[in-house]
């Protein structure tokens, strides 16, 4: 969550690449975090790693665990926005408040763990413009990616001096809370899959123009969360989207709409889209849309030829489907919608695994057909215009261990 208080020369926020961690180490009665150090009875111990020092009721090898996690993501982020983190990042994780003695957590950050969430608070000293410190301080508690989400926040704040507005620091925190180096796939806890599968999306508009405020709901932190991933990871949007975030953070002139003002259809499409088929396990850069082939009418006795790969999202045929007209389509090649499994035709398997299947997009409406199933070898009506697109079918989580392609010829079939 973030608040921020302007002053001439101090700036004080409310928010809600580096070597890997060393072993953490239990720091019981030593003062490494701010303020008073935990009492020797208690069940609060400081924990360090090589950029974070934890305060933490939680027992020692879950302490440990986290700062690793901690570690890894803050590897991953320093790398992405290409700045090191240079001070200790100072967390108080709470896991139990009855656990607590009183007083141990301070008052700026007991509500927001009382209540099961988190918030970050940080300073910064400019003169003229430019970052002189930064210091912050992280409240969590331990649900979900709390710490992790936070953690994002006490870096930016510290490295930038702020987070940038809340559309893209709540996002970009949510994003780091679920970040695997060796994953870029939608890895979400199921209540908040289950929320973005089953409610009406929240436009991106919505998302970037509202006047919305820090902390108001996990909801809103999940829509953040789906349009900064997508624009991170969906190459067609994703070299301007780091630019775009540093710029952000470094305070220089740009906005969203100079970014992707003139692509706002089409991220309103591939937004809604990747929403509409959202799963664990969904890569946004193997659906990306293809928006630089042109799509065109086939004459009557002619045709044309496309490959289609297994591991791709909807692909274009170049075919702009005349309603009422018919066509031959043949495939030849053969591919797998997983690696061990067996290779298939344009047929697919028994229950439909694998089949070629195709989707028309309107142009002037931006809006897709119900998909339909086509196959290694038939002859097909179109029921209305559109431009055809192929794929392989598949769950869309399933799509990164497919492997193969199909040579899809497209005739237009004479009267």
């Amino acid at each position: 969550m973030s608040y921020r208080l302007r002053l001439p020369v101090l700036t004080l926020c409310v928010l809600a690449l580096n070597m890997l961690s060393t072993p953490a180490q239990a720091q019981v009665g030593q003062r490494v975090a701010p303020g008073t150090a935990p009492a020797a009875d208690s069940d609060v111990a400081d924990y360090r790693s090589r950029n974070f020092v934890v305060r933490t009721d939680l027992p020692k090898d879950e302490a440990e665990e986290l700062l690793v996690r901690l570690e890894k993501m803050l590897v991953l982020i320093s790398k992405y926005w290409g700045q090191p983190n240079r001070k200790t990042i100072y967390c108080y994780v709470v896991d139990d408040v009855s656990k607590w003695p009183a007083g141990g957590i301070p008052l700026e950050g007991l509500a927001s763990v009382r209540s099961g969430g988190g918030i970050t608070i940080s300073q910064s000293q400019w003169r003229a413009g430019r970052l002189l410190n930064a210091d912050a301080r992280v409240y969590a508690s331990t649900r979900e990616g709390t710490p992790l989400h936070e953690a994002v926040h006490a870096y930016c704040s510290q490295t930038f001096g702020r987070t940038g507005p809340l559309w893209y620091s709540e996002g970009m925190a949510e994003m780091g809370a679920y970040w695997d180096d060796s994953d870029q796939s939608v890895q979400l806890p199921q209540h908040v899959l289950r929320y973005l599968q089953s409610n009406e999306v929240k436009s991106f508009n919505e998302i970037v123009n509202s006047d919305e405020t820090t902390g108001d709901s996990w909801q809103n932190y999940t829509w953040r969360w789906a349009l900064c991933h997508l624009l991170a990871n969906n190459p067609n949007y994703s070299k301007r989207f780091r630019p775009l975030g540093m710029n952000l953070l470094l305070d220089r002139p740009d906005s969203f709409e100079q970014a992707y003002g003139n692509s706002a259809k089409e991220i309103e499409f591939e937004y809604r889209f990747f929403l509409d088929v959202i799963d664990n396990g969904l890569r946004a850069d193997l659906i990306a849309w293809n928006w630089r082939v042109k799509s065109v009418p086939l004459r009557r006795g002619r045709r044309l030829v496309a490959r289609v790969n297994a591991d791709g999202g909807w692909q274009p045929s170049r075919l702009a489907v005349q309603e009422g007209q018919s066509y031959q389509v043949q495939t030849t090649g053969q591919w797998k919608t997983a690696k061990e499994a067996a290779e298939l035709t344009g047929d697919g398997d028994a229950d439909g695994s694998g089949r070629l299947m195709g989707v028309l997009f309107d142009p002037d409406s931006y809006a897709l057909s119900d998909p339909f199933e086509l196959g290694a070898d038939l002859t097909w009506t179109a029921d209305e215009s559109g431009h055809l697109y192929l794929r392989c079918s598949d769950d869309w989580g399933s799509l990164g261990d497919n492997d193969g392609s199909l040579k899809v010829s497209i005739s237009g079939i004479r009267d």
